[in-house]
């Protein structure tokens, strides 16, 4: 699918859905609570097929916390962003979506020990790099560690 028919085809599972283009990709900005619907319609839809999660990356925006998914389809070799926010810093919440791609197992583990975003219904959310009674999450903006000398 062209860039063109892949946003029509968002549009058409979710129209609340801000797309903007990119040099390669589209990114579709949805709100947390619809993310995992749209990401399932986006693998099970016979004419997209993304079943290939190749990234997922963890963002600190000043007043909130967001997740970036960067999906595939292997069998028509199309490739889009979604992305989506949470409501705040202190209860970032965002669903997983361990459920369509197994390997969002270790990335949404290493989002919620960095950055400290929990992803409801992941099998197996704990720590992955720090200690089970490490105090906070290193990679947020406003993280500090006076015993470290890490200020931000």
């Amino acid at each position: 699918m062209t860039n063109e028919q892949l946003k029509e085809k968002v549009l058409s599972l979710y129209s609340g859905a801000q797309i903007a283009e990119g040099k390669q990709l589209l990114t579709v900005t949805v709100p947390a609570e619809e993310l995992y619907s749209l990401a399932k319609k986006l693998k099970e839809s016979d004419d997209t097929a993304f079943d290939y999660l190749m990234c997922l990356s963890g963002v600190d925006y000043p007043t909130n916390l967001g997740v970036f998914y960067h999906i595939t389809s292997t069998k028509y070799n199309h490739s889009i962003a979604l992305k989506t926010t949470t409501a705040d810093r202190v209860n970032a919440e965002v669903d997983s979506v361990y459920s369509l791609w197994k390997s969002a197992e270790y990335h949404e583990r290493e989002v919620y020990d960095l950055l400290g975003i929990k992803f409801t219904n992941h099998p197996d959310l704990r720590r992955m790099f720090l200690d089970d009674d490490w105090v906070g999450h290193p990679l947020r903006k406003d993280y500090s560690d006076p015993l470290n000398i890490i200020e931000r």
